[in-house]
């Protein structure tokens, strides 16, 4: 199903919004908006209270989506309305293993089945935990999504190689947010995560702006945006309530700014 749904986009665009912020609805409509503006795949967060990978504006997305009552169970749900409205790109939920473990394996794969999630993102499972969820997912026709840091090469080799779908290469250790720059050897890392793995290699955790997306883009195939994108979300909290379209409008221009130096790549790539 992931196959089937993805664009074939030179370099893939992955926006991260977390589902109920600022309202269930418009988790929709942005859905709907990141599709027109280029993004490649959604990936949709589930609202925790511990969020250990998370920085202060996911955090804070977490904390007003929890107070609109989110959970995985309605994430979902806002996942298999999203398909009814007409989205296309495959929708890869990111969730830590906790909400998960409390729904139950069984509940949760007929849910996402039901609801037409492609793929599975779990932050909190290192890879050498991860052998029986892959498993689960495989039987249950979700792709799981794997996450590589800079670390050792021989775990960098063997991640790589397991990857499905894209892989999900973080810049730097520590909290997702955003970053001015990025260290010298993230260059490098990326280069080497190509090479071996046979899926696209997406960075992720900080990517902010036009000009790292421009220096990085042909290093990697594609980006993450995930705390950059929630931050433009939350300073247009109170434009929405006061006109919702013309805000909307506002933030697929900012959207398209910001993933700019990829959209010429597609429109010359075809």
């Amino acid at each position: 199903m992931y196959k089937e749904r993805l664009p074939k986009h030179e370099k893939l665009f992955i926006p991260f919004i977390m589902a109920g912020d600022p309202t269930p609805e418009l988790t929709i409509k942005l859905a709907l908006l990141l599709e027109e503006a280029g993004a490649s795949v959604l990936e949709l967060g589930v609202p925790y209270s511990d969020p250990l990978a998370d920085g202060p504006v996911i955090q804070r997305a977490s904390k007003r989506a929890l107070e609109q009552k989110m959970s995985i169970r309605k994430a979902m749900g806002l996942a298999g309305e999203m398909r009814k409205r007409g989205l296309k790109i495959p929708i890869i939920l990111f969730t830590y293993y906790n909400p998960v473990l409390q729904l139950g394996e069984e509940s949760f794969f007929a849910l996402a089945k039901e609801n037409q999630i492609d793929g599975l993102l779990i932050p909190d499972i290192p890879f050498e935990e991860s052998v029986s969820i892959r498993q689960s997912c495989k039987d249950n026709g979700l792709t799981f999504i794997s996450l590589v840091t800079p670390t050792s090469k021989k775990r960098v080799e063997a991640i790589s190689k397991a990857a499905e779908g894209f892989l999900y290469c973080i810049s730097s250790l520590g909290v997702t947010g955003v970053r001015n720059d990025f260290s010298e050897s993230l260059h490098s890392f990326l280069e080497e995560v190509r090479e071996l793995s046979a899926v696209p290699a997406a960075v992720g955790f900080g990517i902010s702006s036009s000009k790292q997306i421009e220096a990085l883009k042909d290093h990697c195939d594609g980006f993450v945006v995930g705390s950059a994108l929630i931050q433009m979300i939350e300073n247009l909290e109170a434009a929405f309530k006061i006109d919702e379209e013309k805000t909307l409008d506002e933030l697929k221009q900012q959207v398209e700014e910001l993933i700019s130096p990829l959209r010429v790549q597609v429109q010359k790539g075809g």
